[in-house]
């Protein structure tokens, strides 16, 4: 006898699923049962598979506990695989059914087989038929799940990281709107990409030909005044959790690389989580995006290095890019680095060679538990 208490979004999660059994008679044991799940707000489709058969497809509430109901009542005692796409249920939906006995996966959307026929005909069925069938067929790597704390932690830094965003965004509003009305800023502020509180008052103090034009531009300060305050907050939320364990150690450890601050190394720290589980530096730069693409065919005898490639932890790259510039002035061995390389290249190109040195050092920081020592000359 299973009893299971389902969650039902539909009804205020109050529901439950009612008492099911199954006689020994229909017993799945040592049989395998494969499911993939296309995972959505309102609803789920899932696609059960065995070794050989496809056995149903179906929608269902969005609860682990609902499929996990099915599962049991109607193969008993079987050995339960699942996979779903990460995405915007994070990963409470795979620990849940770990707890519930079903060995469940995440995965990266990009890396599902696909067919040029699913691409054209897309639907939930298919998704979920298509996942299922891969689990099955072992084609499918499952993604790093980290604890719900790193998890947290990680949602923390990459706040920051979307305020940091909308505050640029703010900026280019302000920009746009002067120069649609005609206004010139003074040349004094064009100095520094960073505006000072003379500026700020600056901007109030502009006049426009009429009170709409004026109220547009107040109301894009009044925005402008707000994001920075949150932002002022936290950065200093922010580095005080950085001087707390669990995370201090490692804070600690990357602060020692150049161009990498409190904030950087709380970003990196909350998203590498474990240096464990990358077998050495260019699988780092791989997951950060510091590496370039690759196109080579048939006969062809030259790479052909289509520059640094899309697929990326795009907050992560941007901040080791961001502390590539930083430590390009501050280590000696990067700063002569650096000018060899803008001999030939464009400086951008440069400084990613500059970034990729960096995942270098944050690999063995880490690996090591051992502070980085600068060269001198």
């Amino acid at each position: 006898m299973f009893l299971f208490l389902g969650v039902n979004n539909k009804s205020n999660n109050k529901n439950i699923i009612a008492m099911t059994t199954r006689s020994k008679e229909n017993s799945f044991k040592g049989k395998n049962i494969y499911v993939g799940i296309d995972v959505h707000l309102k609803s789920w489709t899932a696609t059960v598979l065995s070794d050989t058969l496809t056995l149903k497809t179906f929608r269902l509430d969005p609860s682990p506990e609902v499929l996990c109901a099915h599962l049991f009542n109607n193969y008993p005692e079987a050995n339960y695989f699942s996979v779903y796409e990460a995405g915007f249920s994070g990963y409470s939906v795979h620990r849940r059914l770990c707890e519930m006995g079903v060995k469940n996966i995440v995965v990266n959307p990009a890396d599902v087989p696909t067919t040029n026929k699913e691409k054209l005909h897309k639907t939930d069925s298919s998704d979920s038929a298509k996942l299922a069938r891969s689990l099955r067929a072992g084609e499918i790597k499952p993604i790093y799940v980290p604890d719900t704390m790193s998890q947290e932690l990680r949602s923390l830094a990459r706040h920051q990281h979307a305020i940091a965003k909308d505050q640029a965004r703010i900026k280019n509003r302000i920009k746009g709107h002067l120069r649609f009305l005609g206004i010139e800023i003074p040349q004094r502020f064009l100095r520094s990409p960073n505006w000072s509180h003379a500026f700020v008052d600056w901007l109030k103090q502009v006049c426009t030909d009429t009170p709409y034009g004026k109220y547009v531009l107040d109301s894009h300060i009044r925005q402008l005044e707000e994001i920075r305050e949150k932002k002022l907050n936290f950065l200093r939320y922010m580095k005080v959790i950085a001087k707390e364990e669990p995370i201090a150690t490692r804070v600690k450890l990357l602060l020692s690389v150049p161009g990498i601050g409190e904030v950087t190394s709380l970003r990196i720290a909350s998203e590498v989580v474990d240096i464990k589980r990358f077998k050495g530096p260019d699988q780092l730069a791989a997951f950060i995006g510091i590496v370039p693409m690759c196109h080579k065919s048939g006969d062809d005898t030259k790479e052909d290095n289509g520059g640094i490639t899309t697929r990326a932890n795009r907050t992560l790259r941007s901040a080791i890019i961001e502390a590539a510039w930083i430590a390009a002035g501050k280590d000696p061995a990067l700063t002569l680095a650096f000018e060899n390389y803008c001999k030939r290249m464009k400086k951008t190109d440069a400084i990613v060679r500059i970034a990729r040195k960096i995942v270098n050092r944050i690999y063995f920081v880490l690996k090591h538990e051992t502070p980085y020592v600068p060269s001198t000359y």
